[in-house]
C-alpha cells in the first residue's frame, strides 16, 4: 500500500521524457528551520527509503531489469527519474541507467516498464553523477594527510623503540601494533573506493571514514 501511493504521488509529480533522452539532474535543495508541525509531518509521512530504494524494476513480461538505486530532482523541484542498477540484466556489469518517472508504472506493488527489453536498456546512456568523480577524489586527497602522518609516526615510534629500556619498548609496541592495523585498514577501505564504479564508490566511503577515524585518533 505505501508504494502504491508514493509511486503515484511520484507520477503526479514526475517530468515527462522518453527512455532515450534521460540525463542526469541535479539533486533538490532541503528546507531549513521548519516548525514543529512540519517536522511530524515528516515523520509520518512516506519515507522513500524504506518504500523506493532498492526495489525490483520488471518489464511487463516479468523479467528483471534492475533495483532503484536513487531518484534524481530537477531544479523544479519535481522528481523527474529513478535511477535503475541495471547490473546483470545486460551481461556487462552494473549500467545505471535513468527512467522517467512518467515511464514507470505501479502494477500490484511491482514496478514496472512497459516496453523495456534488453536492447532499449542496454542502447540508454549510462547514468553517472555529474560531481562524483570530483566528490571522490576529494575524499581520497582529504585522506592522503593523515596516511602520511601515520607513516612518520610510525617510523619515529620504531626509532624510539630500538634504544629504550623493557618497559617503555612495550608501550611503544602497543602503540606501533594498533598505527599499523588501522594505517593498513584504512589504506584497504581506500582502495576499494578507488576501485569501485563512479556509483558504488559510495558504498564503500562508509567504512572508509570509519577506518580514517580510528587512525586519526592515534595521532591526536
Amino acid at each position: 500500500m505505501k508504494t502504491n501511493v508514493l509511486i503515484a504521488t511520484l507520477l503526479v509529480a514526475g517530468a515527462l521524457g522518453t527512455l532515450g533522452t534521460a540525463e542526469a539532474q541535479v539533486a533538490g535543495s532541503t528546507t531549513v528551520g521548519i516548525s514543529v508541525t512540519d517536522l511530524t509531518q515528516v515523520a509520518m509521512g512516506w519515507s522513500v527509503k524504506k518504500t523506493l530504494l532498492g526495489k525490483t524494476v520488471y518489464n511487463e513480461l516479468g523479467e528483471r531489469i534492475g533495483n532503484v538505486a536513487d531518484l534524481i530532482i530537477a531544479p523544479d523541484r519535481n522528481v523527474s527519474y529513478l535511477i535503475v542498477g541495471a547490473g546483470g540484466f545486460i551481461g556487462i556489469g552494473r549500467h545505471d541507467v535513468a527512467i522517467p518517472i512518467a515511464q514507470i508504472q505501479d502494477k500490484g506493488g511491482r514496478l514496472v516498464i512497459p516496453g523495456a527489453t534488453k536492447g532499449i536498456v542496454k542502447a540508454m546512456p549510462r547514468f553517472d553523477y555529474a560531481d562524483d568523480t570530483a566528490r571522490r577524489a576529494q575524499f581520497i586527497s582529504s585522506a592522503e594527510p593523515d596516511i602520511a602522518k601515520a607513516k612518520a609516526k610510525i617510523a619515529d615510534l620504531e626509532n624510539k623503540t630500538a634504544g629504550s629500556a623493557a618497559d617503555t619498548k612495550v608501550k611503544l609496541d602497543q602503540q606501533l601494533v594498533g598505527l599499523r592495523r588501522d594505517l593498513k585498514a584504512l589504506e584497504e577501505r581506500l582502495a576499494e573506493v578507488k576501485h569501485a564504479g563512479v556509483i558504488r564508490w559510495k558504498e564503500f566511503e562508509g567504512d572508509a571514514s570509519v577506518a580514517m577515524a580510528h587512525l586519526r585518533k592515534w595521532l591526536e
